[in-house]
């Protein structure tokens, strides 16, 4: 955690209410809390709570997970060691074993809580939310088994996903009913899931607006060329959208082989920074014509 995270997080808790919440899911644990039961519990009017879990979202010391028509909140243990971790990073004189039994004990809650957790939100960005979006939530939801959660939303979309992209997936036996072109904004909201991972996947090369997201998600820019944009035979366009689900299957395979224990520091950040240079090499080979 650098310190303008820590100044968000203590920005955070700096607040009465705010506060209060934080402790309170702590000791919820796994099992979280509602906003409604948080409201009840602390006798606050839930319109102040939505604003006050709000800022404790961005600040990544809680996380939020739909569950229904209904939202649950929980204590983000991995910000809270984040946080603490930047703390201790030069304590006791020189030390750091002094700390290291608070910094263990934390870790240990950390690993307990993601046996039960529910899983990673994963969001991918593009423009038009037409083809390489949509393939890659795709993927993810098939690949992850369960460990994540994909969706996609492009900054400009269109009316609906290319027809290529329909008959790609349909072929290789994806069920599409999930296929539609949307706008980054239904995400944004803050009742909405919250996204613990967020992939650009436009083309930043071909002058592509790529959009931005904001908070405080771990982020990667996986490039591809658009394969709505490419010209020719039929044969040859189908060609691309298969190139982009090949290279995009392959960098989401690499994803979700990372730990997911460590996800904060620059050793994961390296790992999903050489995952995107293995999409961009991918991405800038021949297009292979033919069957898969």
């Amino acid at each position: 955690m650098d310190k303008n995270h820590a100044l968000a997080a203590f920005g955070a808790l700096s607040q009465r209410t705010r506060l209060d919440v934080f402790r309170l899911l702590i000791k919820a644990g796994v099992a979280g809390m509602s906003a409604g039961e948080i409201s009840e519990t602390l006798g606050v009017r839930q319109n102040t709570m939505s604003a006050n879990l709000s800022v404790l979202v961005r600040s990544g010391l809680i996380r939020n997970a739909r569950e229904g028509r209904s939202i649950r909140y929980f204590a983000d243990m991995g910000g809270l060691r984040g946080l603490l971790a930047f703390l201790m990073e030069e304590c006791c004189g020189g030390r750091p074993e002094t700390c290291q039994p608070v910094i263990d004990e934390l870790a240990c809650a950390d690993q307990e809580t993601a046996k039960t957790r529910d899983p990673y939100n994963v969001l991918f960005l593009c423009t038009g939310n037409s083809a390489r979006s949509i393939i890659a939530e795709a993927i993810m939801n098939r690949e992850g088994k369960g460990k994540f959660r994909a969706f996609s939303a492009g900054s400009k979309p269109g009316s609906g996903p290319h027809p290529y992209t329909l008959d790609l997936l349909e072929g290789l036996n994806y069920d599409t009913g999930f296929a539609r072109s949307k706008s980054w904004d239904e995400f944004s909201g803050p009742d909405e899931p919250q996204m613990d991972f967020v992939f650009t996947v436009c083309d930043s090369a071909a002058a592509e607006e790529c959009p931005f997201w904001p908070g405080q998600p771990i982020t990667a820019h996986w490039g591809l060329p658009d394969p709505v944009a490419v010209e020719g035979p039929e044969a040859v366009r189908r060609a691309a959208f298969l190139e982009t689900y090949r290279t995009l299957r392959s960098s989401i395979t690499n994803f979700i082989s990372l730990p997911m224990s460590t996800t904060d520091g620059m050793a994961f950040q390296r790992k999903l920074d050489d995952i995107a240079k293995g999409t961009a090499r991918s991405a800038t080979s021949p297009i292979h014509e033919g069957p898969a």
